[in-house]
Order: C-alpha cells, then sequence, then structure tokens
C-alpha cells in the first residue's frame, strides 16, 4: 500500500554538497535503490533558493525502506548522507478534509 510522505534534507555548507547529493538521488544507483522502497517517478521535490535545502514529498511502498534511507542508516545511501547531510526530518501525510 503507498504511502504519502514529506522528508526534508538540511544540507552541509558548501555549495558542491547539493550537487554531489542531486547526482547521487538522480543516478541508476540512487534510482534503483528508492525504487525499493518508493516510486521515484511521483517524487515531487522542491529546493531552497540557496541550495542548503530540499523538500521532497515521497510515495512510500516500504515505510521501513523510507526511514533507513532517510536516516543514513542504508549501506548505499550511508557514504552520501554522512558527506553531504547535516540532518533529515520525515514526516507522515495524510490528507485534511475540507
Amino acid at each position: 500500500m503507498e504511502k504519502e510522505m514529506l522528508a526534508l534534507v538540511k544540507l552541509k555548507d558548501g555549495e558542491e554538497n547539493f550537487a554531489k547529493f542531486m547526482t547521487f538521488m538522480q543516478s541508476e544507483e540512487g534510482l534503483a535503490e528508492r525504487g525499493k522502497f518508493a516510486i521515484p517517478s511521483k517524487t515531487i521535490a522542491a529546493i531552497t533558493p540557496d541550495k542548503s535545502a530540499l523538500m521532497f514529498k515521497v510515495f512510500v511502498t516500504d515505510e521501513d525502506g523510507m526511514k533507513s534511507f532517510v536516516s543514513g542508516d542504508n549501506a548505499l545511501m550511508k557514504p552520501i548522507y554522512n558527506e553531504c547531510i547535516e540532518s533529515t526530518q520525515l514526516w507522515d501525510l495524510t490528507e485534511v478534509n475540507l
């Protein structure tokens, strides 16, 4: 079952961290890993003007896999997390009926 989550990623100082992080996320390897717990083609991203943080609305198929990836516990994500990411936050999104 698909679940919508919101991830906020704050990058370490240095513009090169944005480029490194995005290169990984858009790589074949990064897309394949993300595909194990989410639907990458449905992900919606937003970037702060200074490129110090990113926000992703993610359509998640495996919540534990998403948590592992976002926290840097995932083996493939760990090196890029340690190099580029200052902190992450994750929220579970639920629809509000109007």
